[in-house]
């Protein structure tokens, strides 16, 4: 089939972490790691992403759609961002759909691969998933204690209206689904990954690199979130230290989205 290039998206980057606990969204801090600036999160790049794929391929893809994101290169404050893709497959197996988020000054900071298939997702298996008490006290983050855990501790969260008006507004998102069927926005699953990171260990500056999610079912304003998991994977690349979460999350004990989260937790 030839290329069905989707309607492209423009926004304004916001750094909405400047003052959070992870200093790589800080200008000095990140400088003095090499990069040109403060980083704009992961999650918020996502965030104007999944607004691209939302408009093209529905709002089926929020309940049974996947998605492979990679940040790149950096993406700086009040940058203007583009995402720009096009559908790439059609067939009976589903649609598959390729995006690209660029600046004039960065011509790939990120990109995203997403697929709406034509059956239903395939169910995970909770006994893998096991809920488990957060650290009282975070122990600082080490591949010894990420190898000596066999389940992290569980986040858990009420999606209620003020917290969901504010990531929507976080995110710069306008679709409607999210404010008047009260749909939670993919972006948070992210944002909850990341808790399962710095809500179970103390980590100094640290970079989300890349996730790929799975969504499973429906989750709305109202519902508890809990996300349950484990390391999957530690490796060491160019001196980094990367780890890789097996996450789920569930919406009043209803799975929801399979995700696996990678990060790098110890910048060279």
């Amino acid at each position: 089939m030839p290329v069905e290039p989707i309607a492209e998206y423009r926004v304004k980057a916001r750094n909405t972490s400047a003052t959070s606990e992870n200093l790589i969204h800080d200008d000095a801090t990140a400088r003095r790691y090499g990069f040109p600036g403060a980083l704009v999160p992961g999650v918020v790049v996502y965030g104007y992403m999944s607004h691209a794929i939302v408009t093209a391929l529905g709002p089926r893809w929020l309940e049974r759609g996947t998605v492979t994101v990679r940040f790149t290169r950096p993406l700086l404050d009040a940058e203007e961002f583009q995402v720009t893709g096009a559908i790439m497959t059609r067939d009976a197996s589903g649609v598959t759909a390729s995006l690209r988020g660029a600046t004039a000054a960065t011509p790939e900071c990120a990109t995203a691969t997403a697929t709406l298939p034509a059956g239903l997702p395939t169910p995970v298996n909770l006994a893998v998933y096991r809920v488990a008490p957060l650290p009282e006290e975070r122990p600082p983050v080490s591949r010894e204690h990420f190898q000596s855990l066999d389940a992290l501790g569980t986040p858990e969260i009420l999606y209620e209206e003020p917290g969901a008006a504010a990531f929507l507004d976080k995110v710069s998102e306008s679709l409607p689904i999210y404010r008047d069927a009260g749909v939670v926005h993919p972006a948070f699953y992210l944002d909850q990954a990341n808790r399962a990171f710095d809500q179970n260990v103390r980590l100094g500056p640290w970079v989300h690199v890349s996730s790929t999610v799975r969504h499973l079912g429906p989750a709305r304003v109202g519902d508890r979130l809990q996300t349950r998991g484990r390391v999957r994977s530690l490796f060491e690349k160019k001196g980094r230290e990367f780890a890789e979460l097996d996450l789920v999350i569930l919406a009043n004990g209803r799975p929801v989205a399979h995700v696996l989260h990678t990060a790098i937790y110890k910048l060279a």
